[in-house]
């Protein structure tokens, strides 16, 4: 057991520093949220874990809604989950149903509040989502379930930022609704090949950065694939330049709104403004917004654009598919913070009805089998054992986190911090793109929505 436990030392100690610099709260406050759990939502939680639950499947259906996809390294550990879960609960029928991450966006607070929820739900962690969900009552405390079955010890305080919420539904403390099963960054993604065609070598500051993708636009070829017309990617490569003016105070008022925010002032005006040149220089191509990203991702594998800016959770699917040329990853160069956090959450809505089935099934997601695989696949795990990872790329991606990690320069995403805000930065985003804005007027768009939501706070 101890050797167990040293093989797993250097990830776990690191995934306490994650989120650190956000981690509003820390133990005490964890303690005091344990402490405040209503008492009769703490007896129904117990009454829900059954020390052995597989006795009592026979008749129900379990059902889990995920949008990860076979060949990623998340998709590929739940798979195994759900194949060790059946093997325990075998009167249990099970539905693993796999939705688009924008199926679920748009459906989610919908089906939430009905009696058709699922047991479990993949969902996109921050304010505007599992906040929102907290907040509206639509999500189970799983506070005393997660302290009772040791999931508080596995997980620590900082990786429990981004899955406890207020009554506000502002991350960083109060009660926990959700569980992460891995760690996450952007990167970008290039190729090899192509780089050293050109005689190209990894950038080290954004303007190395921004000469290489010169060079490939004076050869006739748009540098980086975007699938603007998705919403969401796009934002994150606006986060990435943002970040280049960004500092500790920036990240935690506008994720955590502990103070005011000026967009007009140097991180988000200079975030804008270069975005905006990146496009006139043609960084993206003249038609990004007409492009969804599974189509971008899928040139990037094709061969057709030297590079891509996206997430950990896309390692996976690239180690699997890409087999025309040499790839590699590198963060973008030359800031401290970087778009990242823990995974998305697998939340237990209210309204599920086999909470015991749920709590089971979390639990498998964090076992060390489940946790091992999912870091040879190209994920970036929490209780693995890290001896047994074989692929060299693999150790290259959770080199690259703990370089982030060992900056304390996790930022979260970009449209975390209140409500429907994916749709005003993305949406705003696109405009960018299409030159039909100003970057002064764009910031003054997404300023707006983020005052507006701060007030609703400070009421």
């Amino acid at each position: 057991m101890k050797n167990q436990l040293l093989k797993k030392l250097p990830l776990i100690l690191a995934f306490f520093v994650l989120l650190a610099l956000v981690a509003c709260g820390g133990g005490e406050e964890t303690e005091d949220a344990d402490a405040d759990a209503p008492a009769e939502d703490t007896a129904a939680q117990s009454e829900d874990t059954p020390a052995e639950s597989a006795d009592s499947g026979e008749g129900r259906v379990f059902r889990i809604w995920h949008y990860e996809e076979a060949g990623s390294a998340t998709g590929d550990g739940w798979a195994r989950a759900l194949e060790i879960f059946e093997e325990t609960h075998p009167d249990v029928t099970v539905e693993f149903e796999l939705k688009t991450f924008e199926q679920i966006q748009q459906t989610a607070q919908m089906i939430l509040n009905t009696d058709e929820a699922p047991d479990v739900m993949e969902i996109n962690k921050g304010n505007a989502t599992a906040g929102l969900y907290a907040k509206q009552g639509l999500l189970t405390d799983l506070t005393a379930v997660s302290a009772e079955r040791g999931w508080d010890d596995l997980l620590g305080t900082s990786l429990q930022t981004t899955a406890r919420y207020n009554d506000q539904g502002i991350m960083g403390d109060g009660p926990l609704y959700g569980i992460t099963t891995y760690g996450e960054f952007v990167m970008v993604y290039y190729n090899k090949d192509a780089f050293a065609e050109y005689g190209l070598e990894v950038p080290t500051s954004l303007e190395e950065f921004e000469a290489i993708a010169d060079t490939f636009v004076e050869a006739g070829t748009v540098p980086l694939a975007l699938g603007a017309g998705s919403v969401w990617p796009v934002t994150q490569n606006f986060y990435e330049l943002v970040l280049y003016q960004g500092d500790q105070e920036l990240v935690e008022a506008y994720q955590l709104f502990k103070s005011d925010l000026d967009f007009h002032g140097p991180a988000f005006t200079f975030g804008a403004e270069r975005f905006a040149e990146h496009v006139a220089k043609g960084y993206y191509g003249d038609n990004a917004n007409g492009v969804i990203q599974d189509d971008a991702t899928a040139a990037f594998v094709q061969g057709n654009f030297p590079m891509i800016l996206t997430g950990s959770w896309m390692f996976g699917n690239f180690q699997n598919q890409i087999t025309d040329f040499d790839w590699g990853i590198f963060i973008l160069p030359g800031k401290t913070f970087n778009t990242g956090s823990g995974g998305n959450l697998l939340v237990v809505p209210e309204n599920a009805q086999n909470k015991d089935l749920a709590y089971d099934f979390l639990e498998i997601t964090l076992s060390e089998e489940v946790q091992t695989l999912m870091a040879n696949r190209g994920g970036i795990p929490i209780n693995a054992d890290l001896t047994q990872i074989e692929d060299e790329k693999n150790r290259e991606l959770i080199e690259a986190f703990s370089t982030i990690v060992a900056n304390d320069g996790l930022a979260f995403y970009p449209d975390w911090p209140a409500p429907g805000y994916m749709d005003v930065l993305g949406g705003g985003l696109q405009e960018l793109i299409a030159g039909s804005v100003t970057p002064d007027e764009f910031l003054d768009q997404i300023a707006g929505p983020w005052q507006e939501y701060k007030d609703t706070l400070d009421e």
